[in-house]
């Protein structure tokens, strides 16, 4: 047997904390990211004790930080992102200036060098997906337009702190000669080459992915796949992610993190794509709990009682300062005050990104140690804090609407998408198909609907959709189609036919039952995940139920060809 087991001594002492502080961190409703952090501390050279191997837990975290990367990229739609652009883009754009000049300003105001104070604010700036994405699930806004927006306005950020990544590793001499009072000495021609040669090499990684990636990737799933082999299967997602992550690093300088993240991306067009993302899952997740791991063994904290006013000064940048700002900006775009804290709410945390930035930042000799301290107690509170501020949210809108008569107007804000145009032909609104949802299967059923010259007034959540809508001459409104207001604003009395293109069974219910006590001869559409759900909405609502994905747009279509002039002739004048 070795005598040299340091690596399985920190994988085990990890592992095994990490399990029971993540358990305990649940039991108290937040998320066993704390507990993984918590457990680095444990074992880290700043608490006594068993101290696990620094350098090796850095290697293993670095392969988390692929992996969770490689996942990012593996769940990356673009169609996603450009539903909620609008809003996303110029959202989190700004949001981050905002947060990097909260966080230079008060680092510049401890005396630190412009470099570190540039790196300190950017990782103030953007918020953990892994957190957001799992407060989102855990109340079931993941779908919805809300969830929407905050999902495409982290995407964005995670766009924005890969591009930095790249970016700093050639700037950061640029930025240690600023701070040595050496500024006169650098060149702007050498800054400018500096940048051009770096962004040269990741244009030739991007065109190399784009072009060969795009192509071979998904063959090399479809090769695997046929031989039937499970382990063979994995073993082929996770060489990809590392692989492709290693040889970018190598051969084009670029991060681990950018080549996991375009190894994802091109995965994704592969129609394996989910079980990539489902079989590659547990190795993720193991792999990331040891890279939040490592980030809490690099934690000293008695940075907290030492400087516990720089630490609340980070968590009121994190907390207040970016959910203000996020608040503002949404509500600038007019949408309603619900949608604005909840954004807010999503923001006001950091996480993996942080970890990354503040460890590359003190590599590279840009950012002081108790910076990274500074950026892991923030992330600690925010995280731990995070669950709190969103169970807050109705309470605190429920008292601000009682006592506030502003707030109310911004809960209740005058959307002209939330209503049809006066100018809208009336000829349209009887007799007409009510859709609710225009994706994917919505769309089809559109396009079907148009062809055989029917009216249908389209009712979507998503505010970008219905912009596009009218612009194309369609009647359509903004809102949750399972309240009174949108269908009402649809004319559903007057509507031959319901149909639902969203598989929510909770919303569906809603909308029927709706719709059949304002028109109690309708004719109802919709769609089913679940074959017990299915005949349970069936006989609930009367209606013709279509189960599945395959074809789903299509046999939906021809039902409602179909019937549509018997669901005429029974409408309501």
């Amino acid at each position: 047997m070795p005598h040299d087991v340091s690596l399985i001594a920190t994988i085990a002492a990890g592992f095994g904390l990490a399990l029971l502080l993540g358990f305990a961190a649940t039991r108290l409703h937040m998320p066993p990211l704390v507990g993984y952090l918590l457990a680095g501390v444990m074992i880290g050279p700043a608490t006594p004790g068993f101290v696990a191997d620094v350098g090796l837990a850095s290697q293993l975290a670095e392969i988390g930080v692929m992996l969770l990367m490689f996942g990012v990229g593996l769940h990356f739609s673009v169609s996603d992102l450009m539903a909620v652009r609008r809003i996303a883009v110029p959202g989190a754009i700004v949001q981050i200036l905002v947060a990097v000049a909260f966080g230079m300003t008060t680092a510049l105001l401890w005396g630190w060098s412009l470099g570190g104070a540039l790196v300190f604010g950017l990782c103030l700036s953007v918020a953990s997906t892994v957190v957001l994405l799992r407060a989102l699930e855990g109340r079931g806004l993941l779908k919805s337009v809300n969830g929407q927006i905050a999902v495409g306005w982290l995407v964005v950020e995670d766009l924005v702190m890969v591009l930095v990544l790249v970016l700093l590793p050639a700037l950061a001499g640029v930025l240690r000669g600023v701070e040595g009072g050496g500024a006169a000495g650098v060149a702007t021609n050498d800054i400018w080459q500096t940048v051009a040669v770096t962004l040269l090499k990741v244009c030739a990684f991007i065109a190399l992915m784009l072009v060969v990636g795009r192509r071979v990737l998904p063959k090399l799933l479809w090769w695997v796949a046929r031989t039937g082999s499970q382990e063979l299967f994995t073993l082929s997602v996770v060489a990809t992610a590392v692989g492709v992550a290693f040889g970018a690093a190598k051969l084009f300088d670029v991060s681990f993190a950018l080549g996991a993240f375009f190894a994802g991306m091109m995965m994704r067009e592969s129609e394996f794509s989910h079980r990539a993302a489902d079989e590659s899952l547990p190795l993720r997740d193991a792999f990331a709990v040891l890279f939040f791991v490592s980030v809490g063994m690099l934690f000293d904290p008695s940075v907290v009682w030492a400087q516990p006013l720089k630490v609340l000064a980070v968590v009121a940048i994190i907390m207040v300062g970016k959910t203000i700002a996020a608040v503002a900006l949404v509500l600038l775009f007019r949408y309603p005050l619900n949608t604005a804290l909840t954004v807010g709410a999503s923001l006001a945390q950091i996480g993996e990104f942080s970890f990354i930035l503040a460890g590359l930042g003190v590599a590279l000799g840009l950012m002081p140690a108790e910076g990274q301290s500074l950026v892991l107690a923030g992330a600690l509170i925010s995280i731990a804090a995070n669950a709190a501020i969103f169970a807050a949210l109705e309470p605190l809108q429920a008292w601000v609407r009682k006592r506030s008569a502003l707030a109310r107007r911004l809960d209740q804000r005058d959307d002209p998408l939330a209503q049809l145009p006066m100018s809208t032909d009336q000829a349209l609104l009887t007799g007409q198909v009510v859709l609710v949802g225009y994706g994917r299967v919505g769309r089809r059923i559109a396009a079907m609907l148009r062809e055989e010259h029917i009216p249908f007034v389209v009712a979507d959540e998503n505010r970008e959709r219905i912009d596009a809508l009218r612009k194309d001459g369609i009647p359509a409104v903004s809102g949750d189609a399972s309240t009174p207001e949108v269908l009402i604003q649809a004319h559903i009395a007057r509507a031959a036919m319901l149909v639902i293109a969203v598989p929510d069974a909770v919303s569906v219910r809603k909308m029927v039952e709706i719709a059949q006590t304002l028109n109690p001869t309708i004719a109802v559409v919709l769609r089913s995940h679940n074959e017990e759900e299915a005949d349970l909405l069936a006989s609930e609502s009367r209606a013709k139920v279509f189960l599945g994905e395959r074809e789903l747009a299509h046999g939906m279509s021809e039902h409602i060809r179909l019937s549509y002039r018997g669901a005429i002739s029974t409408a309501r004048p």
